[in-house]
Order: structure tokens, then C-alpha cells, then sequence
């Protein structure tokens, strides 16, 4: 158990506190309580957490962006990055296994033909991502037929799509799609999701000791419930624990 070996302080967090960075656009890591301040949620709950195990204060920060994330991990501005694994990521950074899986979905207006995801590839639709979320990377490499438009990443941009009539449907996690249907009168999403998100943790390269104590960290959480736990408290919809990877 990583708790037991405090010495690894040192590998993840060289300068003596947990650097970590996460996406503040995306509720499935980590939310600003805007009353207290506080950050929660299943990443945030692990950055702690792992802290606490380093015995070494934590600095939590939020980045826009999955780019900003890997770019401060990379630079040496943060010792952990909280951030999907996608192929195109790989490169300059440490993914460890995979410890969450966030359930991607699409909106669409009321009035849409579509009821499934399965019916979004066809001739003449245009489907959305924001630029650089995993949703729209896989879409770049999966969509045969339907036309792939990326916002730039603000709901003003998508809400404006839309109502020009630029997309079909817009793809993303399903908190992330539930919170703005708050916003959004006269849309829904479809029932069924493209595919889980692999949540993953972020290190340096070539940082092959931290990125063994974070593999081991993970492997801990899961089988003492920790994991389960802090997706459960999150209160986030379409989250599930990763499976052990073989």
C-alpha cells in the first residue's frame, strides 16, 4: 500500500507539495462549491487522498482545458494532471491505468429524428464536439459519413450552433449535457451513450517511479472502496469505477 512508503513523497512531489491539476469544465472530476470554495468530487477526493498518503500539502488548480492539463504536467508546473487517455494525448506525459469511466451521451432538439447514438453517422448530419474533448477526438476517428463540427469549447458557442442550425447533436458527459439542458428549453438527450471516457492520471515522462506509486495508489483505492466511495459522494450521473486492468 502506497501509504506504508511516505519516501515516495518524493517521487511524485519532488518540492514537497502534491501539485495536481484538473478540468474545471468538466463536473465528472472535480465542481467549485461556489458558497465555500470548496472543490469536490471523485479527482479531487483522490488528489486528497493521495496527499494525505504523501504526507505533504496538496495545491488542487483548475485548467481549461485537457491541452492546459498535459501542457503543466509536462512543463513541470504540476506533478499530476487529471485528464482522459486518448491516442492523440500520448506523447509528452505518463498515463497511468485507467480509474473511472465517464459516460459520454449527445443533446439534441426536441423536434430531431434521432433516438439513438447509433443514428448519428449518417449523410447530411453534423455532429459536435468541443475542440479537444475526448468525445470529439473519438468522433474524428470514427464518423464515416456525418460531418464532425468542433465549438470552441463554451456552451455560448454551442447554444449558438445550434440555433443556426450549424449542428445536429452535441456531444458530451452526461453531467456536463444534464446541467445545461437546465439552460437549454426544447432540447433532450438521447437515452443511450457512445462510449465510457477512461479517466486517468498524468505524470511526466520518463517518470517511471511516480508513475508506479500512482499505478499502486489506484490499484489501493479500488479494492478499499476508497474509488467507489468518491464516485458515489460526487453525486455526478454516468460515472462508473474501472475495472483492474489485465
Amino acid at each position: 500500500m502506497l501509504s506504508t512508503v511516505p519516501a515516495r513523497a518524493n517521487d511524485i512531489a519532488p518540492t514537497g507539495t502534491l501539485r495536481a491539476v484538473y478540468l474545471g469544465n468538466n463536473p465528472a472530476q472535480a465542481r467549485r462549491d461556489p458558497k465555500s470554495g470548496d472543490i469536490r468530487g471523485a479527482s479531487a477526493d483522490l488528489a486528497d487522498e493521495l496527499a494525505r498518503r504523501l504526507k505533504v500539502p496538496l495545491l488542487l488548480t483548475a485548467l481549461g482545458s485537457p491541452a492546459a492539463v498535459i501542457e503543466a504536467v509536462t512543463k513541470g508546473d504540476a506533478d499530476i494532471g487529471f485528464v482522459a487517455y486518448a491516442p492523440e494525448r500520448v506523447g509528452t506525459v505518463e498515463f497511468s491505468q485507467t480509474y473511472m469511466l465517464v459516460q459520454q451521451t449527445f443533446m439534441v432538439p426536441e423536434s430531431s429524428p434521432l433516438r439513438s447514438v447509433s443514428e448519428l453517422d449518417q449523410p447530411g448530419l453534423r455532429i459536435s464536439g468541443g475542440k479537444g474533448d475526448s468525445v470529439t477526438l473519438r468522433l474524428a476517428r470514427t464518423l464515416k459519413q456525418a460531418t464532425l463540427v468542433e465549438t470552441d469549447n463554451t456552451p455560448a458557442d454551442m447554444k449558438q450552433k445550434f440555433a443556426a442550425k450549424e449542428i445536429d447533436a452535441f456531444g458530451a458527459n452526461r453531467q456536463r449535457l444534464t446541467t445545461l439542458l437546465g439552460e437549454m428549453p426544447g432540447y433532450r438527450l438521447l437515452p443511450d451513450n457512445l462510449f465510457g471516457v477512461t479517466q486517468a492520471i498524468i505524470v511526466p515522462k520518463d517518470r517511471t517511479a511516480a508513475l508506479q506509486a500512482v499505478n499502486d495508489f489506484i490499484d489501493d483505492v479500488r479494492v478499499s472502496g476508497f474509488l467507489q466511495d468518491a464516485i458515489r459522494k460526487s453525486g455526478v450521473i454516468g460515472l462508473d469505477m474501472a475495472p483492474k486492468e489485465k
